[in-house]
């Protein structure tokens, strides 16, 4: 009985050594072919093009100021609305202003005085079906898109939290300090840089 069972393990591990490396290779196979078959799979060129062509449809939307504020500095300051019974009306700056970072939540600024007021979770699903989230350059536009159209919708439909929450204060106020020595640095010379 003892042999008749050493035997048995002998042939049984015999069989996994020679037939292990032809059955690992064939489920391998298996699952790399269901993988390709899968229209969702991530493929990085697909989602490279896919950025690429997000990037050119805002550069498309967007005026050349905030194309370039984009381009440099990886996000767009929009302002925001200008209370109608201020002195001045509407003109000189507006009380409030954000600033719109891809796959971030939008975050609201006073620009005279830098200070934080508050994060506005807002999202926008890819909804065809291919991704969990739209490109980068396409969730910059639909919230500028949002905010230019219908800052009032926008704003009131939001998660409101305080700056902290998913944006570090420290970064924020860093991006507000870059964005105005870039301004002051020579943004209005875009036919320069308007490459």
């Amino acid at each position: 009985m003892l042999a008749l069972l050493t035997a048995a393990v002998m042939v049984t591990a015999l069989t996994a050594f020679l037939l292990g490396p032809a059955v690992v290779a064939r489920l391998r196979a298996r699952r790399r072919r269901r993988v390709e078959a899968s229209p969702h799979a991530f493929d990085p060129g697909r989602e490279r093009r896919a950025e690429q062509r997000a990037r050119q449809l805002l550069r498309s939307c967007v005026n050349d100021f905030e194309w370039a504020m984009y381009r440099d500095l990886g996000f767009i300051r929009v302002e925001g609305r200008r209370l109608p019974d201020a002195p001045g009306g509407d003109e000189g700056p507006a009380p409030y202003a954000y600033l719109i970072y891809p796959h971030k939540p939008i975050v609201a600024y006073v620009p005279e005085s830098g200070r934080l007021l508050s994060e506005y979770c807002v999202s926008f699903p890819d909804l065809t079906g291919g991704r969990t989230r739209l490109p980068a350059s396409d969730d910059v536009l639909a919230k500028w898109m949002a905010l230019t159209s219908d800052e009032a919708r926008v704003i009131g439909r939001a998660n409101m939290h305080l700056v902290g929450r998913q944006h570090d204060p420290g970064h924020v106020r860093r991006d507000i300090w870059r964005l105005s020595e870039w301004e002051r640095l020579g943004a209005a010379d875009l036919g320069a840089r308007a490459a």
